[in-house]
């Protein structure tokens, strides 16, 4: 039921999986004794186990845990139960009502309306996963780490069905470290399992985690040595203070910048459908003056300004590659993306052919939550360009974050703040959940209504193809989407981490920070 970064970074030390992302997000085997083999068609994975596999309280693993597990993962239908989704039978278990002992006690007993037929275990360390068909994303899905490919113990779990991870003496995982301590809202103890199975052995005996609610004096004690790392599970600290510390010579040694997983941009509603009940001037069907008119909006925004505006070019970056940040499969390369080119001439020149009277663009509103951040500073940004460059006044609306991204999934904004994580380094989490026929477009669940033939006939066909094959596919759908105009893309987003010199091996990928049998403390 993991949704959080914080909540996985965690997780990630305690629990593992069938396959995980090494530090330079390739996949590698875990738990698996190497990478599975796959019929000629694609859609049978055959894993077979390492057989020295221990979860924390000394319980062997076997291929019944897998079972159990993803079983499991899949009925519960928490936040990434669909990474599981290409699994056969996984529709059938996933319509399943049952929650809690009632779950538990189906599971049991291996009943069919829990079971995912293309799960099978021909023996104790045989996993046997048929897929609906072909898909290549789907090693990339069961490694993301701390969510639905990742193993429990069925001994432990029955116990407390609901709470079982909620006490150190129970939250079992077969990861690197076990928790040790906890007070609620206060910290978070782990300690290292001396005989893991798996490699690197952990060199730290303990971990502490402390639960501060204020940022400021949080990074006043990393400043001051009550801690050797701040700014793990997303938690950085602000622009102005990362700017104070590379500005010192004693400190900037110790700051890491990484390009994170998340792109921001701004989506159109592109589809006329009843359904879809903004409407507006950007919509498909309104052929070449609709689409100059999303390309002026585009390009009279001046992303490297809005990116030292907004963050002082320190914890975001303008997005220049496509939508998938740099370092993600998938990324189409610096400076590579049309839309995000500044050219407030052209812009105008553009809305002047398409509008001419400025009818069209009157009385346009830019709709975001304020929950975030960073969305209140973009808003008003996109408002000044807009004015500025195309003298277009464009209203600013805030909704609450939960109505918000119901709303915008139902197409009821004409512009609208936007933005992706992607949950594993594969193209398909992006042009999956985002736009096509795959994200429900251009009704439901689908943010610009985005979808026409040509996109879902690649899109099947990369979903379908092992990575390094289907990279250029990938890359020709988000060229689509660029000569489409289906987007403004803003920024990636960039996390800022403090290490203490004698802090070696921490650090962070743009997917996960690295584990904690990674670090090591040498002599301070």
């Amino acid at each position: 039921m993991i949704d959080s970064e914080a909540e996985a970074e965690i997780a990630q030390n305690l629990f593992d999986g069938l396959l995980k992302f090494d530090g330079n997000l390739n996949v590698v085997p875990d738990i698996a004794l190497s990478m599975p083999t796959m019929s000629t068609d694609g859609a049978t994975y055959t894993f077979k186990l390492r057989q020295d596999v221990t979860f924390s309280n000394g319980d062997a693993l076997s291929a019944k845990d897998v079972l159990y597990s993803w079983n499991r993962a899949a009925a519960m239908q928490g936040p990434y139960a669909t990474n599981l989704s290409a699994i056969t039978g996984y529709d059938h278990v996933a319509a399943n009502q049952v929650s809690g002992a009632g779950l538990e006690a189906l599971l049991e007993k291996n009943d069919a309306s829990v079971t995912m037929s293309g799960l099978t275990a021909p023996d104790d360390f045989t996993v046997v996963v048929k897929l609906f068909g072909a898909a290549g994303w789907f090693e990339s899905a069961i490694a993301q780490p701390a969510v639905a490919g990742m193993i429990v113990d069925q001994k432990v779990v029955k116990g407390n069905f609901d709470n079982w991870w909620s006490k150190p003496e129970t939250l079992v995982g077969t990861g690197a470290f076990k928790m040790s301590g906890r007070a609620v809202n206060e910290s978070l103890e782990f300690a290292a399992i001396a005989s893991w199975w798996g490699r690197p052995k952990p060199t730290l005996g303990k971990i502490r985690v402390e639960v501060v609610g204020d940022a400021q004096a949080a990074l006043a004690k990393y400043e001051q040595g009550a801690y050797d790392i701040f700014g793990y599970a997303a938690y950085s600290p602000a622009a102005a203070d990362l700017a104070r510390i590379r500005a010192k010579p004693s400190e900037k040694g110790q700051l890491l910048l990484e390009t994170r997983n998340k792109t921001y941009f701004v989506t159109f509603n592109v589809v006329a459908d009843a359904s879809r009940v903004a409407g507006g001037p950007f919509t498909l069907d309104q052929g070449k003056a609709s689409h100059d008119m999303r390309l002026a909006f585009a390009m009279s925004v001046d992303k490297a300004k809005l990116a030292k505006d907004v963050c002082s070019e320190i914890t975001c970056i303008a997005a220049t590659g496509g939508v998938i940040p740099k370092g993600l499969h998938g990324y189409l390369g610096d400076i590579s993306d049309p839309l995000a080119t500044f050219d407030p001439v052209k812009a105008r020149s553009l809305l002047q052919s398409a509008d001419p009277t400025g009818g069209k663009t009157k009385d346009l509103v830019y709709t975001y939550d304020p929950e975030n951040p960073f969305n209140e500073p973009v808003a008003k940004f996109l408002q000044s360009q807009w004015l500025v460059n195309l003298g277009v006044t464009v209203k600013l609306q805030t909704i609450p974050h939960t109505r918000f991204i119901t709303e915008r999934l139902r197409g009821s904004y004409v512009l609208s703040r936007d933005g992706w994580a992607a949950d594993y380094n594969h193209p398909q989490d992006w042009f999956d959940n985002l736009w096509g026929k795959a994200a429900g477009c251009p009704d439901m669940s689908c943010s610009s209504g985005y979808r026409t033939k040509a996109y879902d006939d690649l899109l099947a066909k990369a979903d379908s193809e092992p990575l390094t094959v289907s990279i250029p596919d990938y890359k020709a759908l988000s060229r689509q989407l660029i000569d489409d105009v289906v987007y403004i893309p803003l920024f990636y987003t960039v996390d800022a981490f403090l290490f203490k010199p004698y802090v070696i091996g921490a650090g962070s990928n743009n997917m996960f920070d690295y584990y904690w049998n990674q670090i090591q403390l040498t002599a301070h």
